[in-house]
């Protein structure tokens, strides 16, 4: 199962049944877990630790040092859990000591085709990336978020649980959990209700989070009346309060709707 033309360093960890395709370099301090699937021309470098059932395709990088000029190649390590697909061309870079010196993705992820993860990313489990959406270094996203093509973050951006990003945006500011937004620069264009019902939120839930949302953006309170508003009402409800988490963790500012801007 392992090519003969693949070149794997002695000290590299391979669980049973992976399979390694031609021409790929398995690096030093690298561990990969039981039935993952490495294809042909793919590059793995240390200290990285892959979990099960992964698969990674052609052409894409696990594990490379960071582009960063401050990175000064300190053996900083990427982890990356179960059940990921990582598509052509895929790059997630290992983290750097100015910050956390581990980059995480977390597990059951879809990565297509040239997506990129910055540096110092943790990013959740249930992830999905269509092609060519980048994050960039230092960022949290949260579980089950999702990205349409080429979307693109910057460093130190929160993006929360159950999001939606559409297509082509650029994302400024913050994106609280549940929200769904778009364009460039992205607004805020409601609640990520499409997504919601797909998890099987009853109609009831949805509800009362689409009215969170007007608590925040539409009823002229500021940031931390409307989080107080929310939790007061709401004390029991475990989606308001996450909802609000990701709006008082942030430190840039969130996403706000296209006729809020100045």
């Amino acid at each position: 199962m392992i090519d003969a033309r693949a070149i794997i360093d002695p000290s590299a960890k391979l669980g049973s049944n992976v399979e390694i395709g031609p021409w790929t370099i398995i690096g030093p301090d690298v561990e990969i877990g039981d039935d993952s699937w490495v294809g042909p021309h793919v590059v793995v470098k240390g200290p990285t630790t892959i979990g099960r059932n992964n698969k990674i395709y052609q052409f894409s990088t696990i594990g490379e040092d960071t582009p960063a000029v401050a990175y000064h190649g300190e053996a900083t390590t990427l982890e990356i859990g179960d059940n990921n697909i990582f598509r052509e061309g895929v790059t997630v870079h290992r983290g750097m000591t100015q910050d956390r010196g581990k980059t995480r993705v977390g597990s059951d992820g879809l990565f297509m085709a040239y997506v990129h993860i910055g540096h110092d990313c943790n990013v959740g489990d249930h992830v999905i990336m269509a092609n060519n959406a980048s994050v960039s270094g230092h960022c949290f996203v949260g579980d089950h978020a999702n990205f349409g093509g080429y979307a693109g973050v910057p460093q130190f951006r929160y993006i929360g649980a159950h999001t939606h990003i559409v297509g082509m945006s650029l994302i400024l500011k913050d994106v609280p959990a549940y929200l769904t937004v778009g364009g460039n620069p992205a607004s805020a264009v409601g609640m990520n209700v499409e997504g919601m019902r797909r998890r099987g939120y009853d109609k009831d839930l949805i509800s009362e989070l689409r009215e969170a949302y007007k608590v925040v953006y539409r009823q002229g309170l500021t940031v931390d009346e409307a989080c107080t508003k929310l939790l007061s009402e709401h004390s029991n409800c475990q989606q308001i309060k996450l909802f609000v988490d990701s709006i008082r963790q942030s430190e840039v500012g969130i996403i706000r709707p296209r006729s809020e801007r100045p």
